[in-house]
């Protein structure tokens, strides 16, 4: 994730999933229990098909992480009892929803869940790609820290609390045509926010905020539009055709946005080793663009750069 980025497309974007559900634990940090009290944390909640989309509104304030799991899974009770911890850690600047993956099948395909556990984040409504299965305690506070820096750089910073987070307050403002672009993409506008970061990249073309927010604005646009029928489509063609490139770079979108960004890397990867001419150019040129939307820096990334070295040469 690049700090001061925007935020890829929301993957629930064609179902629905309104509901009503006491959030006040989350709400209203005065009552609810001290951290650490019955064991768990105030700031975490149990998410189901009825209250996800209560719950992805509380995004609009601070950023939300969802952990999809299974309770006949050990390993998601203890990933779900280390991110309580943290979430008290936080101390209401994140909250915690927990998904019973077996009991709300449509979050877990709105998210294209493979695997479980699996993590993502919510700012604004739309996801961050976290991380899932094991995660070393100290790297899965770094994520945190990272999305809390993502969320900044959106306009969420607030606290479950109530009391403003004094860093953020301390914020320099963004370039205007960056604010424009985050401006467009709240209002829905993503062909704005495109036209505001190319804008960008032609007054400065070395901008690197601007390159990962277009990269970003260009995933939302491609993934915006799918449902949860379109997206398994999607699926079913790049699994029956290994040689549709349409099929296999929407397949590629939809893992990024679903948190399972090496499996998108390798798909594209794994084509590009065996087409040649204009196909692979396109697929090469689209998993560079992924570079940027998740983070050149991120390890994920420089794995998958040595790989796509090996398939080019």
């Amino acid at each position: 994730m690049s700090p001061n980025s925007s935020v890829p497309a929301s993957p629930t974007s064609g179902i629905n999933l309104r509901g009503a559900v006491d959030l006040s634990a989350l709400k209203n940090r005065a009552t609810a229990p001290a951290p650490g009290e019955n064991g768990g944390s105030p700031y975490a909640v149990d998410v189901n098909e009825q209250s996800f989309q209560e719950f992805v509104g509380l995004s609009q304030k601070v950023p939300v992480v969802v952990s999809l799991g299974s309770a006949r899974s050990q390993q998601s009770v203890s990933l779900n009892a280390l991110l309580e911890r943290l979430m008290n850690d936080f101390g209401g600047k994140i909250a915690l929803g927990r998904v019973d993956a077996d009991a709300s099948p449509q979050i877990t395909a709105a998210f294209g869940v493979v695997s479980l556990p699996t993590v993502v984040a919510l700012v604004k409504g739309q996801p961050v790609p976290l991380f899932e299965g094991d995660m070393p305690e100290e790297q899965v506070k770094a994520l945190l820290d990272e999305l809390l820096k993502v969320a900044a750089s959106n306009g969420v910073t607030g606290n479950l609390g109530g009391a403003p987070d004094p860093e953020a307050a301390l914020a320099p403002p963004l370039p205007p045509l960056h604010q424009a672009a985050f401006d467009a993409i709240e209002a829905g506008d993503l062909a704005g926010a495109q036209e505001a970061y190319e804008k960008a990249l032609a007054e400065k073309p070395n901008d690197a905020d601007a390159k990962v927010g277009l990269a970003q604005v260009h995933l939302m646009r491609r993934t915006a539009e799918l449902d949860v029928a379109q997206a398994q489509e999607c699926r079913a063609r790049a699994a029956g055709d290994p040689h549709d490139l349409e099929a296999q770079l929407a397949v590629a979108d939809l893992d990024v946005t679903g948190g399972h960004v090496e499996d998108a890397f390798a798909r594209i990867v794994k084509f590009i080793s065996v087409h040649f001419g204009p196909e692979r150019e396109t697929a090469r040129v689209r998993l560079l663009e992924l570079f940027e939307v998740i983070g050149v820096g991120d390890p994920r990334v420089s794995t998958a750069r040595q790989a796509l070295a090996r398939a080019l040469f």
